[in-house]
Protein backbone atom coordinates (compact mmCIF):
# COMPACT_ATOMS: atom_id res chain seq x y z
CA UNK A 1 0.00 0.00 0.00
CA UNK A 2 1.11 3.46 -0.75
CA UNK A 3 1.35 6.07 1.98
CA UNK A 4 -1.01 8.91 0.96
CA UNK A 5 -0.67 12.39 2.44
CA UNK A 6 -3.21 15.19 2.35
CA UNK A 7 -6.76 15.96 3.36
CA UNK A 8 -9.91 14.18 2.30
CA UNK A 9 -12.78 16.03 0.70
CA UNK A 10 -14.90 15.57 3.84
CA UNK A 11 -12.21 17.14 6.05
CA UNK A 12 -11.89 20.14 3.74
CA UNK A 13 -15.68 20.60 3.66
CA UNK A 14 -15.84 20.56 7.47
CA UNK A 15 -13.12 23.23 7.71
CA UNK A 16 -14.88 25.41 5.12
CA UNK A 17 -18.18 25.05 7.00
CA UNK A 18 -16.53 26.08 10.28
CA UNK A 19 -14.92 29.13 8.65
CA UNK A 20 -18.26 30.09 7.09
CA UNK A 21 -20.01 29.79 10.46
CA UNK A 22 -17.41 31.96 12.18
CA UNK A 23 -17.67 34.57 9.42
CA UNK A 24 -21.47 34.62 9.71
CA UNK A 25 -21.13 35.36 13.41
CA UNK A 26 -18.31 37.93 13.19
CA UNK A 27 -19.11 40.03 10.10
CA UNK A 28 -22.37 41.65 11.36
CA UNK A 29 -20.58 42.67 14.55
CA UNK A 30 -17.75 44.22 12.57
CA UNK A 31 -20.19 46.15 10.36
CA UNK A 32 -22.07 47.42 13.43
CA UNK A 33 -18.85 48.57 15.08
CA UNK A 34 -17.87 50.46 11.90
CA UNK A 35 -21.33 52.04 11.80
CA UNK A 36 -20.98 53.17 15.43
CA UNK A 37 -17.46 54.46 14.78
CA UNK A 38 -18.72 56.57 11.85
CA UNK A 39 -21.42 58.11 14.06
CA UNK A 40 -18.93 58.83 16.84
CA UNK A 41 -16.59 60.44 14.30
CA UNK A 42 -19.48 62.57 12.96
CA UNK A 43 -20.22 63.80 16.49
CA UNK A 44 -16.56 64.63 17.02
CA UNK A 45 -16.21 66.36 13.66
CA UNK A 46 -19.37 68.41 14.25
CA UNK A 47 -18.03 69.54 17.63
CA UNK A 48 -14.67 70.36 16.03
CA UNK A 49 -16.32 72.50 13.36
CA UNK A 50 -18.47 74.26 15.97
CA UNK A 51 -15.45 75.03 18.16
CA UNK A 52 -13.45 76.14 15.11
CA UNK A 53 -16.24 78.52 14.08
CA UNK A 54 -16.18 80.11 17.54
CA UNK A 55 -12.38 80.44 17.44
CA UNK A 56 -12.53 81.90 13.92
CA UNK A 57 -15.18 84.42 15.01
CA UNK A 58 -13.15 85.49 18.04
CA UNK A 59 -10.06 86.08 15.87
CA UNK A 60 -11.85 88.48 13.50
CA UNK A 61 -11.54 92.25 13.98
CA UNK A 62 -15.27 92.50 13.39
CA UNK A 63 -16.56 89.25 14.92
CA UNK A 64 -18.18 87.09 12.25
CA UNK A 65 -18.54 83.40 11.58
CA UNK A 66 -16.84 82.07 8.43
CA UNK A 67 -18.75 82.45 5.20
CA UNK A 68 -17.82 78.89 4.17
CA UNK A 69 -16.30 75.87 5.86
CA UNK A 70 -13.29 76.12 3.55
CA UNK A 71 -12.38 79.41 5.27
CA UNK A 72 -11.56 77.32 8.35
CA UNK A 73 -8.99 75.24 6.46
CA UNK A 74 -7.38 78.05 4.48
CA UNK A 75 -6.74 80.28 7.50
CA UNK A 76 -3.20 80.53 8.84
CA UNK A 77 -2.93 78.43 10.93
CA UNK A 78 -5.88 76.30 9.80
CA UNK A 79 -8.71 75.58 12.23
CA UNK A 80 -9.66 72.26 10.59
CA UNK A 81 -8.04 69.94 8.05
CA UNK A 82 -8.75 70.11 4.33
CA UNK A 83 -10.52 66.74 4.26
CA UNK A 84 -13.17 67.87 6.73
CA UNK A 85 -13.45 71.27 5.05
CA UNK A 86 -14.20 69.49 1.75
CA UNK A 87 -17.42 68.26 3.36
CA UNK A 88 -17.06 64.47 3.42
CA UNK A 89 -15.33 62.38 6.04
CA UNK A 90 -15.79 58.85 7.46
CA UNK A 91 -19.17 58.06 5.94
CA UNK A 92 -20.77 61.47 6.56
CA UNK A 93 -21.25 64.64 4.54
CA UNK A 94 -21.13 68.02 6.25
CA UNK A 95 -23.21 70.91 4.94
CA UNK A 96 -22.20 74.25 6.46
CA UNK A 97 -24.41 77.31 5.92
CA UNK A 98 -23.58 80.83 7.05
CA UNK A 99 -26.97 82.43 7.64
CA UNK A 100 -25.47 85.82 8.58
CA UNK A 101 -22.32 87.20 10.18
CA UNK A 102 -23.62 86.07 13.58
CA UNK A 103 -25.35 82.79 12.74
CA UNK A 104 -24.52 79.52 11.02
CA UNK A 105 -25.66 75.93 11.05
CA UNK A 106 -24.06 72.63 10.19
CA UNK A 107 -25.83 69.43 9.15
CA UNK A 108 -24.00 66.10 9.16
CA UNK A 109 -25.79 63.41 7.15
CA UNK A 110 -24.79 59.78 6.55
CA UNK A 111 -23.70 59.07 2.98
CA UNK A 112 -25.64 55.77 2.96
CA UNK A 113 -28.37 55.70 5.60
CA UNK A 114 -28.25 52.45 7.55
CA UNK A 115 -24.75 51.55 6.35
CA UNK A 116 -22.41 54.44 7.12
CA UNK A 117 -24.71 55.86 9.80
CA UNK A 118 -28.29 56.11 10.95
CA UNK A 119 -28.47 59.44 12.75
CA UNK A 120 -28.29 62.96 11.35
CA UNK A 121 -26.50 65.65 13.38
CA UNK A 122 -27.08 69.39 13.63
CA UNK A 123 -25.18 72.19 15.37
CA UNK A 124 -25.55 75.96 15.16
CA UNK A 125 -24.08 79.05 16.80
CA UNK A 126 -25.48 77.98 20.18
CA UNK A 127 -23.02 75.07 20.20
CA UNK A 128 -25.73 72.54 21.11
CA UNK A 129 -25.25 69.32 19.14
CA UNK A 130 -28.54 67.71 18.15
CA UNK A 131 -29.40 64.40 16.49
CA UNK A 132 -32.32 62.79 14.70
CA UNK A 133 -33.04 59.54 12.91
CA UNK A 134 -35.03 61.45 10.30
CA UNK A 135 -33.32 63.72 7.80
CA UNK A 136 -32.40 67.20 9.01
CA UNK A 137 -32.64 69.52 6.03
CA UNK A 138 -32.76 73.04 7.46
CA UNK A 139 -32.39 75.21 10.55
CA UNK A 140 -36.01 74.79 11.62
CA UNK A 141 -36.08 71.00 11.86
CA UNK A 142 -32.49 70.95 13.11
CA UNK A 143 -33.36 73.07 16.13
CA UNK A 144 -36.23 70.75 17.04
CA UNK A 145 -34.04 67.62 17.05
CA UNK A 146 -33.00 66.03 20.35
CA UNK A 147 -29.89 67.45 22.02
CA UNK A 148 -26.92 65.16 22.67
CA UNK A 149 -25.78 65.38 26.26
Amino acid sequence: MRNRKGFTLVEIMIVVAIIGLLAAIAIPGLLRSRHNANEAAAIGSSRTISTSCESYRAAQITPAFPAAMTNLSTATPPYIDGVLAAGTKQGYTYAYTSDSANTYHLIAAPITVGTTGTRYFYVDETGVLRNSTTAITNRTNGQTAAAIQ
